[in-house]
């Protein structure tokens, strides 16, 4: 987010991912569920930890919640260093990794930096802004000012490194199809 609401974003975030509730992800009231199994626990906290030996601040979590099952608590990082393996890999679990902007172009560069684009998302209230993100970002699916980017009847797929092609939606039918083109004179 822009230096301008960084910081205080930031707090209000993390102090809102204190209080979710993690647990049975059937159950109501739970916000978090638990990671795809035991492998996942130490290695999030191992990005974790990493990127907090580089310099970034932890805001929330941080931990692996105890007690039957993979549980990680939603955790907020802020000012990750670009050095930091969080910023380059994913993690798999529950974790926010934010870092101030100043000027969009660097943004849309930072965006787009590494091999994948399955999915982006970005918050603005600047209608020109959501246009060049449209055009600039290098994903398969992007959510402006939302974070629902899949339904049954729309496209699922990402770019570069993140797959080709879609799957689902009418675009999902392509592969399916038998195109020929067909000329007279």
């Amino acid at each position: 987010m822009h230096e301008a609401i960084y910081e205080r974003f930031a707090q209000g975030f993390a102090e809102r991912a204190k209080h979710w509730t993690v647990g049975n992800g059937l159950e109501d009231g739970v916000r978090m569920g638990p990671l795809a199994h035991d492998r996942r626990l130490p290695a999030v906290g191992a990005l974790i930890d990493e990127a907090v030996t580089r310099g970034a601040r932890k805001l929330a979590g941080g931990h692996a919640l105890p007690g039957k099952g993979y549980f990680y608590a939603p955790t907020v990082l802020a000012d990750v260093p670009d050095t930091a393996r969080i910023m380059n890999e994913e993690p798999f679990g529950p974790v926010a990794v934010l870092q101030p902007f100043r000027d969009f172009d660097a943004v849309i560069k930072q965006a787009n930096c590494l091999p994948y684009g399955l999915a982006a998302y970005a918050f603005t209230q600047n209608a020109r802004r959501v246009n060049l993100l449209g055009e600039q970002i290098e994903s398969g699916m992007l959510g402006i000012n939302s974070f629902t980017i899949a339904a049954p009847e729309a496209p699922f797929g990402g770019v570069k490194e993140s797959g080709h092609g879609s799957e689902e939606g009418t675009e999902g039918l392509d592969a399916c199809m038998v195109t020929k083109f067909i000329t007279e004179s």
